[in-house]
Protein backbone atom coordinates (compact mmCIF):
# COMPACT_ATOMS: atom_id res chain seq x y z
CA UNK A 1 0.00 0.00 0.00
CA UNK A 2 2.82 2.23 0.75
CA UNK A 3 4.71 1.40 -2.66
CA UNK A 4 0.90 1.96 -4.15
CA UNK A 5 0.39 5.37 -2.99
CA UNK A 6 3.49 7.02 -4.39
CA UNK A 7 4.64 8.13 -1.11
CA UNK A 8 1.12 10.46 -1.08
CA UNK A 9 -0.12 10.42 1.85
CA UNK A 10 -3.39 11.62 0.67
CA UNK A 11 -3.79 8.54 -1.50
CA UNK A 12 -7.28 7.18 -0.54
CA UNK A 13 -6.19 3.23 0.44
CA UNK A 14 -9.08 0.36 1.54
CA UNK A 15 -7.67 -0.41 4.70
CA UNK A 16 -8.23 -4.36 6.25
CA UNK A 17 -10.73 -4.45 9.12
CA UNK A 18 -9.26 -6.49 12.28
CA UNK A 19 -11.81 -8.81 11.52
CA UNK A 20 -10.22 -9.99 8.17
CA UNK A 21 -7.24 -11.25 10.58
CA UNK A 22 -9.33 -13.63 13.07
CA UNK A 23 -9.62 -16.56 11.25
CA UNK A 24 -5.65 -17.24 11.00
CA UNK A 25 -5.53 -15.57 14.34
CA UNK A 26 -8.24 -16.66 16.51
CA UNK A 27 -6.93 -15.14 19.51
CA UNK A 28 -8.14 -11.65 18.45
CA UNK A 29 -11.75 -13.50 18.77
CA UNK A 30 -11.26 -13.22 22.95
CA UNK A 31 -11.10 -9.37 23.04
CA UNK A 32 -14.05 -7.36 22.01
CA UNK A 33 -13.83 -5.64 18.42
CA UNK A 34 -13.73 -1.86 19.75
CA UNK A 35 -10.60 -2.68 21.55
CA UNK A 36 -8.77 -4.27 17.96
CA UNK A 37 -10.67 -1.02 16.44
CA UNK A 38 -9.02 1.20 18.62
CA UNK A 39 -5.59 -0.24 18.28
CA UNK A 40 -5.54 -0.33 14.09
CA UNK A 41 -6.65 3.58 14.82
CA UNK A 42 -3.79 3.88 16.74
CA UNK A 43 -1.85 2.21 13.99
CA UNK A 44 -3.03 4.52 11.28
CA UNK A 45 -1.90 7.63 12.74
CA UNK A 46 1.12 6.48 13.49
CA UNK A 47 1.14 5.92 9.74
CA UNK A 48 -0.20 8.85 8.82
CA UNK A 49 2.61 10.67 10.91
CA UNK A 50 5.17 9.04 9.31
CA UNK A 51 4.21 9.89 5.79
CA UNK A 52 3.52 13.26 6.87
CA UNK A 53 7.21 14.03 8.36
CA UNK A 54 9.29 11.03 8.07
CA UNK A 55 11.73 12.17 10.51
CA UNK A 56 9.21 11.10 13.23
CA UNK A 57 10.07 7.41 12.17
CA UNK A 58 8.29 4.10 10.68
CA UNK A 59 5.88 2.41 13.71
CA UNK A 60 7.67 -0.38 15.58
CA UNK A 61 5.91 -3.09 16.88
CA UNK A 62 5.43 -2.83 20.47
CA UNK A 63 8.22 -4.81 23.03
CA UNK A 64 6.26 -6.88 25.89
CA UNK A 65 9.24 -5.95 28.21
CA UNK A 66 9.30 -1.78 27.50
CA UNK A 67 6.09 -0.55 26.63
CA UNK A 68 3.15 0.00 28.77
CA UNK A 69 0.47 -2.83 28.90
CA UNK A 70 -2.70 -1.10 27.96
CA UNK A 71 -5.70 -0.77 25.92
CA UNK A 72 -8.33 0.86 25.12
CA UNK A 73 -12.34 0.22 24.28
CA UNK A 74 -15.69 2.15 23.63
CA UNK A 75 -18.62 2.02 25.58
CA UNK A 76 -21.89 1.14 23.70
CA UNK A 77 -25.25 0.60 25.02
CA UNK A 78 -23.67 0.23 28.24
CA UNK A 79 -21.04 -1.90 27.70
CA UNK A 80 -18.72 -0.29 30.26
CA UNK A 81 -20.22 1.13 33.27
CA UNK A 82 -20.21 1.05 37.08
CA UNK A 83 -22.02 -0.86 39.29
CA UNK A 84 -22.17 -1.71 42.84
CA UNK A 85 -18.01 -0.95 43.07
CA UNK A 86 -17.52 -2.94 40.21
CA UNK A 87 -17.07 -1.84 36.50
CA UNK A 88 -18.15 -3.80 33.85
CA UNK A 89 -15.93 -4.09 30.85
CA UNK A 90 -16.78 -5.83 27.62
CA UNK A 91 -16.29 -9.74 27.34
CA UNK A 92 -14.47 -9.64 30.45
CA UNK A 93 -17.60 -8.73 32.80
CA UNK A 94 -17.44 -7.27 35.95
CA UNK A 95 -14.81 -6.52 38.09
CA UNK A 96 -13.98 -4.61 41.46
CA UNK A 97 -12.31 -1.48 41.82
CA UNK A 98 -11.83 1.55 44.09
CA UNK A 99 -12.98 4.42 43.10
CA UNK A 100 -10.93 7.66 42.68
CA UNK A 101 -13.99 9.74 42.59
CA UNK A 102 -17.66 9.82 41.47
CA UNK A 103 -18.96 11.40 38.32
CA UNK A 104 -21.50 12.54 36.43
CA UNK A 105 -22.13 12.22 32.69
CA UNK A 106 -22.17 9.77 29.95
CA UNK A 107 -19.20 7.50 29.35
CA UNK A 108 -17.40 7.33 26.03
CA UNK A 109 -14.11 5.14 26.35
CA UNK A 110 -12.17 3.03 28.82
CA UNK A 111 -8.19 2.82 29.23
CA UNK A 112 -7.33 -0.43 31.17
CA UNK A 113 -3.33 -0.31 32.09
CA UNK A 114 -0.89 -2.54 33.89
CA UNK A 115 2.06 -1.64 35.86
CA UNK A 116 5.11 -3.25 35.84
CA UNK A 117 4.33 -4.28 39.30
CA UNK A 118 1.22 -5.97 38.13
CA UNK A 119 -1.08 -3.61 39.40
CA UNK A 120 -4.13 -2.52 37.10
CA UNK A 121 -5.57 0.75 36.36
CA UNK A 122 -8.69 2.25 34.82
CA UNK A 123 -8.99 5.49 33.41
CA UNK A 124 -12.50 6.14 32.20
CA UNK A 125 -13.32 9.00 29.32
CA UNK A 126 -16.44 11.08 30.41
CA UNK A 127 -18.84 13.51 28.33
CA UNK A 128 -20.03 15.67 30.70
CA UNK A 129 -21.00 19.49 30.89
CA UNK A 130 -18.55 22.32 31.69
CA UNK A 131 -17.67 23.49 34.79
CA UNK A 132 -18.12 27.36 35.12
CA UNK A 133 -14.87 29.26 35.03
CA UNK A 134 -13.89 31.13 38.96
CA UNK A 135 -11.10 33.81 38.51
CA UNK A 136 -8.97 33.81 40.86
CA UNK A 137 -9.30 36.32 43.69
CA UNK A 138 -4.94 36.07 44.89
CA UNK A 139 -1.82 34.97 43.21
CA UNK A 140 0.97 33.03 44.28
CA UNK A 141 4.69 33.44 42.75
CA UNK A 142 6.52 30.32 42.83
CA UNK A 143 10.05 30.03 42.61
CA UNK A 144 11.58 26.63 41.87
CA UNK A 145 15.07 25.89 43.63
CA UNK A 146 18.02 23.61 44.54
CA UNK A 147 18.38 23.50 47.74
CA UNK A 148 14.52 23.81 48.93
CA UNK A 149 11.91 22.33 46.34
CA UNK A 150 10.41 25.83 46.07
CA UNK A 151 9.50 29.15 47.51
CA UNK A 152 6.05 30.59 47.15
CA UNK A 153 5.49 34.29 47.96
CA UNK A 154 1.94 35.63 48.05
CA UNK A 155 0.25 38.94 47.60
CA UNK A 156 1.17 40.03 50.33
CA UNK A 157 4.93 39.22 50.07
CA UNK A 158 5.10 36.93 52.54
CA UNK A 159 7.59 34.11 51.48
CA UNK A 160 7.32 30.34 52.25
CA UNK A 161 10.36 27.74 51.95
CA UNK A 162 8.83 24.25 51.26
CA UNK A 163 11.90 21.73 51.68
CA UNK A 164 12.87 19.37 49.00
CA UNK A 165 11.78 15.87 50.55
CA UNK A 166 14.03 13.98 48.04
CA UNK A 167 12.53 10.41 47.97
CA UNK A 168 15.27 9.13 45.72
CA UNK A 169 18.38 9.99 48.05
CA UNK A 170 16.50 8.15 51.31
CA UNK A 171 15.98 4.71 49.19
CA UNK A 172 19.02 5.20 47.44
CA UNK A 173 21.25 2.24 49.17
CA UNK A 174 17.47 -0.31 48.88
CA UNK A 175 17.20 0.39 45.03
CA UNK A 176 21.07 -0.20 44.31
CA UNK A 177 20.58 -3.37 46.39
CA UNK A 178 17.75 -4.61 44.17
CA UNK A 179 19.50 -3.70 41.45
CA UNK A 180 22.65 -6.18 42.26
CA UNK A 181 20.22 -8.58 43.32
CA UNK A 182 18.35 -8.64 39.79
CA UNK A 183 22.19 -8.47 37.81
CA UNK A 184 23.43 -11.93 39.62
CA UNK A 185 19.80 -13.89 38.61
CA UNK A 186 19.96 -15.74 35.46
CA UNK A 187 17.62 -14.13 32.26
CA UNK A 188 14.30 -15.57 32.52
CA UNK A 189 14.09 -17.34 35.66
CA UNK A 190 11.35 -17.17 38.09
CA UNK A 191 13.40 -15.67 40.62
CA UNK A 192 14.86 -12.87 38.69
CA UNK A 193 11.15 -12.36 37.77
CA UNK A 194 10.28 -12.24 41.64
CA UNK A 195 13.36 -9.74 41.69
CA UNK A 196 12.30 -7.03 38.98
CA UNK A 197 8.69 -7.29 40.91
CA UNK A 198 10.67 -6.12 44.05
CA UNK A 199 12.62 -3.30 42.38
CA UNK A 200 9.66 -2.50 40.22
CA UNK A 201 7.60 -2.00 43.87
CA UNK A 202 10.27 0.12 45.34
CA UNK A 203 10.57 2.67 42.11
CA UNK A 204 6.76 2.60 42.19
CA UNK A 205 6.93 3.85 45.97
CA UNK A 206 9.20 6.88 45.28
CA UNK A 207 6.75 7.54 42.21
CA UNK A 208 4.27 7.62 44.49
CA UNK A 209 5.80 9.69 46.95
CA UNK A 210 6.45 12.52 44.80
CA UNK A 211 2.87 12.35 43.15
CA UNK A 212 1.38 12.31 46.41
CA UNK A 213 3.69 15.17 47.94
CA UNK A 214 2.99 17.34 44.93
CA UNK A 215 -0.62 17.02 45.10
CA UNK A 216 -0.57 17.69 49.07
CA UNK A 217 1.41 20.94 47.85
CA UNK A 218 -0.61 21.69 44.88
CA UNK A 219 -4.29 21.41 47.23
CA UNK A 220 -2.56 23.34 50.28
CA UNK A 221 -1.83 26.36 48.03
CA UNK A 222 -5.32 26.28 46.20
CA UNK A 223 -6.86 25.85 49.83
CA UNK A 224 -4.79 28.98 51.32
CA UNK A 225 -5.81 30.82 48.22
CA UNK A 226 -9.43 30.67 48.54
CA UNK A 227 -9.09 31.55 52.13
CA UNK A 228 -7.22 34.27 51.67
CA UNK A 229 -9.90 34.86 48.98
CA UNK A 230 -12.66 34.81 51.36
CA UNK A 231 -10.47 36.78 53.90
CA UNK A 232 -10.33 39.72 51.23
CA UNK A 233 -14.11 39.60 50.70
CA UNK A 234 -15.22 40.03 54.42
CA UNK A 235 -12.91 42.77 54.67
CA UNK A 236 -14.34 44.63 51.53
CA UNK A 237 -18.00 43.62 52.67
Amino acid sequence: MYEDSKLNPDAKQKLSTPAKYKPEFPFLKEVDSLSLANAQMDLNKAYTNFFRDQSVGFPKFKSKHNDRASYTTNNLKGSIRIEDGKVKLPKIGFVKLKQHRPFDGVIKSATVSMTKTRKFFISILVNQAEAQWVPAQNKVGIDLGLEHFAIMTNDERVSEKVDNPRFLRKSEEKIKKAQRALSRKKIGSKNREKVRIILAKKHEKIANQRQDFLRKLSKRMVDDNQASSSRHLNRRI
